[in-house]
């Protein structure tokens, strides 16, 4: 069906921060497919491991124990601040799991307000629910009736703070660097206002760290830069390497709101999944990777900030750790497709905002090369 607009490419072999086409043509990928590729395509360890089980077994059902499942749903919850891991297969299913675990939870406190608080320019994927959670109205044009229980305010702004607290919803649900919105991160004194209105009001504080999760913002996980522990977070994209998984993970008391039959999924968590999953968190907290992508975090914001000076329609560079946005004045769409023709993957966040994602892996001399071939794209849009 029409739903992408594709490029004419395809391409055929990954390695690294370079990814190569039919024709043998070698990019530079900054993109990481969509802040997915975290430890850059076709990481070592992670194929060996996906290797090793393919030659076992690739699938059983949730009815029976899974090893890996097991060990990866320990392993997250060792490195973060939850009790309880659900498996599924992407950030929309997982955030749809959080939805209705929320409600769920509010069911078992015998309360009557299932409502929750989400925010202007957020996105939390494509179900049917996580549209009508998402705060843009081009994701929802054209799937009306939308899912009710949900209104959205305004990011980053003390007086949806005192909106909120009026309101007093049963859950609060937001990204703490909006990635599609235009790759806007939250205030820390905003949130701390936030988190404390939560636990004053006993609101559930949901966040989504489907982009911002894995390493990409600098830590494991955005939400600990903030120093706030949430009841609840979504998790995918990075989680399996390019390997598709995702995971809701809640405090036990929350988390004890699901029982057996409140929800489930057939490929969730399954041999192949939790083996990727497994590995790429393995990778992650043993390695130096996290150690290089705050390194390399500086020297790229110090070369966009650089180039923000020399080129007057640069508006803005922002984000956290390698989920960076660049506003311009213009159409960011033109400098995507510049920057192909310079071999260079980029992507957008909204019309006039240009997101970089490279790989955690990347190195100065990528992110050199990158800086090459950007300049001859910011020359061709400054003579636009």
């Amino acid at each position: 069906m029409n739903t992408y607009r594709r490029f004419p490419i395809t391409f055929k072999k990954g390695n690294g921060s370079k990814i190569w086409d039919e024709n043998e043509t070698e990019y530079l990928d900054f993109t990481s497919g969509i802040a997915t590729c975290n430890l850059g395509h076709v990481p070592e360890k992670v194929k060996q491991a996906i290797e090793a089980q393919l030659a076992n077994l690739w699938h059983t059902s949730n009815l029976f124990h899974i090893k890996k499942q097991e060990d990866l749903g320990v392993l997250l919850t060792e490195n973060s601040c939850f009790d309880q891991v659900f498996f599924c297969n992407s950030g929309a299913e997982a955030n749809e799991a959080a939805i209705k675990l929320v409600r769920a939870y509010v069911v078992s406190q015998n309360k009557t307000n299932p409502l929750i608080v989400t925010f202007h320019q957020s996105f939390h994927g494509r179900t049917l629910a996580t549209v009508s959670a998402t705060g843009q109205e081009k994701i929802k044009a054209g799937f009306e009736p939308l899912l009710q229980g949900f209104i959205h305010l305004e990011f980053n702004d003390f007086h949806s703070l005192k909106m909120l607290a009026d309101i007093s919803p049963s859950a609060v649900m937001l990204e703490l660097v909006q990635g599609e919105g235009g790759v806007i991160p939250a205030d820390q004194k905003w949130v701390d206002e936030l988190v404390k209105i939560c636990k004053q009001k006993e609101i559930l504080l949901v966040v989504d760290e489907v982009q911002t999760g894995m390493g990409r913002t600098g830590s494991l996980f955005a939400y600990e830069q903030y120093g706030i522990k949430p009841d609840i977070m979504t998790l995918a994209k990075g989680l399996g390497s390019g390997f598709p998984i995702g995971a809701m993970l809640a405090k036990g008391n929350v988390g004890d709101a699901f029982q057996p039959g409140s929800h489930g999924s057939t490929f969730g968590g399954n041999p192949l999944a939790s083996t990727a999953g497994l590995a790429t968190l393995q990778e992650m907290i043993t390695s130096t990777v996290l150690e290089n992508s705050e390194k390399m975090s500086s020297i790229l914001f110090a070369k966009l900030r650089e180039l923000q000076e020399n080129y007057s329609f640069i508006k803005a560079v922002r984000g956290k750790g390698l989920l960076i946005g660049m506003e311009i004045k213009g159409d960011a769409t033109k400098a995507v497709e510049l920057a192909l023709q310079e071999k260079l993957l980029i992507l957008t966040a909204g019309p006039n905002v240009i997101r970089f994602l490279p790989p955690l892996t990347v190195s100065k001399n990528e992110i050199e090369e990158f800086e090459a071939k950007f300049i001859k794209v910011l020359e061709q849009l400054k003579e636009d």
